[in-house]
């Protein structure tokens, strides 16, 4: 009896304890927008979407305060100029910085079983040493973490989220039935009748959770048509999500000549190293589609065909990625035609997209595909994969015209990377004019008016 009254005890003096820190929270709440952004080196379409938000509310309400939650040692002034050199975004002032020491807690590692749900529960802990640290008026969420929106209304936030893809969607559930092996459904699962069964109660569950938690966003900003149908069958608050594709930087890339010097023909791939990339499969159906060209054919086309890999490394699983790349490359004897291009500069990314007459993507359900938008907006030919974002929004004809080609198996991407090697100088500037053109349609001025469109109602009076 002693013990359970002693345990009570606890229970209720830590509930006491929390509760007192969010009423203190809330009565010294900031008139601010607090971006939840943990990791602000990933140098990926996320952190862009970071930058460029954070200088729409700059622009847009320059009374208010923009600070980051970050598990970085970072500065504002290191942000700012990394904003600048990594992405070409200028902003008006410094944002404050708000250090994260939990971030562990969301890191992937840290969940080799369950990984979903314990970086999810992990995000509200991290959430939850942000909030106590730094309470803003605007809670902004920019890295997908759904399970901090309850407490951030808990502290007083006017939740918003820019939703890039959902954590769980009906296409991995429908995977998972089906038993399919990808990266995040393990061979032993797929396997086994049994565990996949188990995985589909543990997915349900999960989706059901993520409605409930992701339903608590004041206003949900999704990035485009696929993530907008399952974040609105699954949060179920049609009403308070609204579309704005993500920016992409059309401007500075659009100033590049459609012209390509005719002995280069380069193939680039712009990702971050990461499984659902496949860049696995972009070098073996570069390997095929070098293997199909006749010797008759190389000759016409002057020189053979270079490809260049062009990402970041987050952190050392990447860098092994990318090692492993490497020597599938000696491996089929592609050293001579394949480069690759690790963490570099916004500047030098421009002279590589420029110099290149194709770009390769082929992540499955790659929710949107910034990287798709800015091979079309450099003159580069896309050929990407055929689902989500690629096919519903970006690799459509304009004005009648072809913007370029989609694809699934590594004999489609083959087949069509012969298909842009022997068109024509005059075929391949009007498809590349053709995706210039749509490309604007998700340019960052667009974002910007977009964004401030969407978070007006929300900012009356702040």
């Amino acid at each position: 009896m002693a013990i359970a009254i002693a345990i009570l005890s606890i229970l209720l003096a830590t509930f006491l304890l929390l509760s007192l820190t969010v009423v203190w929270s809330r009565r010294t709440r900031k008139k601010s927008v607090g971006f939840f952004h943990p990791y602000t080196n990933d140098g990926g379409g996320g952190e862009r979407v970071l930058w460029c938000a954070v200088r729409a509310i700059q622009e847009e309400n320059p009374g208010l305060e923009c600070a980051v939650f970050t598990g970085d040692n970072a500065s504002p002034e290191s942000l700012s100029i990394r904003a600048r050199d990594r992405f070409g975004v200028d902003l008006l002032r410094a944002p404050k910085v708000i250090r994260l020491f939990k971030r562990k807690w969301i890191d992937e590692k840290t969940y080799p079983r369950f990984t979903m749900i314990g970086q999810s529960l992990g995000s509200v802990y991290l959430s939850w040493e942000a909030l106590c640290k730094y309470n803003p008026e605007f809670y902004f969420d920019t890295s997908g973490y759904a399970f901090t929106y309850p407490l951030a209304r808990l502290f007083g936030c006017k939740v918003i989220c820019y939703t890039h893809y959902p954590t769980i969607s009906s296409d991995m559930v429908a995977r998972v039935t089906g038993r399919s092996s990808m990266y995040n459904n393990d061979p032993l699962i797929a396997k086994s009748v049994w565990l996949s069964r188990c995985k589909v109660i543990y997915y349900s569950i999960f989706s059901w959770l993520y409605g409930l938690v992701g339903s608590c966003a004041h206003l949900a900003v999704v990035n485009s048509s696929w993530t907008a149908s399952h974040i609105e069958k699954l949060w179920k608050i049609p009403g308070r999500t609204r579309k704005v594709y993500p920016p992409c930087d059309t401007s500075s890339l659009q100033l590049l000549p459609l012209e390509r010097p005719a002995e280069l023909l380069i193939f680039i791939s712009v990702a971050q190293f990461r499984p659902e990339k496949a860049h696995g499969l972009q070098l073996e159906a570069f390997a095929l589609a070098l293997e199909r060209l006749s010797s008759e054919s190389l000759d016409n086309i002057k020189k053979r065909p270079k490809l260049q890999f062009v990402g970041s490394c987050r952190n050392k699983d990447d860098e092994n990625r990318l090692q492993k790349l490497k020597e599938r490359c000696t491996e089929l004897h592609l050293d001579d035609f394949v480069e690759f291009h690790s963490n570099v500069l916004y500047r030098d990314l421009v002279k590589l997209l420029g110099g290149a007459i194709a770009g390769l993507h082929s992540m499955v359900d790659e929710h949107f595909g910034i990287s798709v938008v800015e091979y079309m907006a450099a003159g580069a030919i896309p050929i990407a994969h055929n689902s989500a974002g690629p096919r519903m929004d970006i690799v459509l004809e304009e004005d009648g015209q072809q913007t370029g080609f989609l694809a699934n198996t590594i004999e489609e991407y083959a087949h069509a990377i012969i298909k842009v090697l022997m068109m024509s100088d005059t075929d391949r500037l009007m498809i590349a004019s053709s995706a210039r053109n749509r490309a604007q349609r998700f340019s960052e001025q667009r974002f910007n008016r977009d964004i401030k469109d969407a978070i007006r109602p929300l900012f009356v009076g702040a």
